[in-house]
């Protein structure tokens, strides 16, 4: 009997991916166009960036290294 599962080196958790998409970061787009009699009524343009904090200060220290960085908006700790 064929088990038409792939294998065990295969698999991904949903915990892996979150990680992978975390590291990385991915961006998603989309378009929305509400129109009536081919009249165009609403358009709503979505961008959405998931990333983790620290991957996205990576990308924009990458993006604009000559800008000088802001300090953190975290709240000091007197320890």
């Amino acid at each position: 009997m064929r088990n038409n599962s792939p294998d065990l080196a295969q698999q991904v958790t949903l915990l892996d991916l979150l990680d992978r998409i975390l590291q990385k970061g991915v961006i998603i787009q989309g378009d929305l166009t509400l129109a009536v009699a081919d009249v165009d009524l609403v358009y709503v343009g979505l961008r959405l960036l998931l990333t983790s904090v620290d991957t996205a200060q990576k990308m924009r220290s990458a993006a604009y290294p000559l800008e000088p960085s802001r300090p953190s908006l975290a709240p000091k700790t007197p320890f």
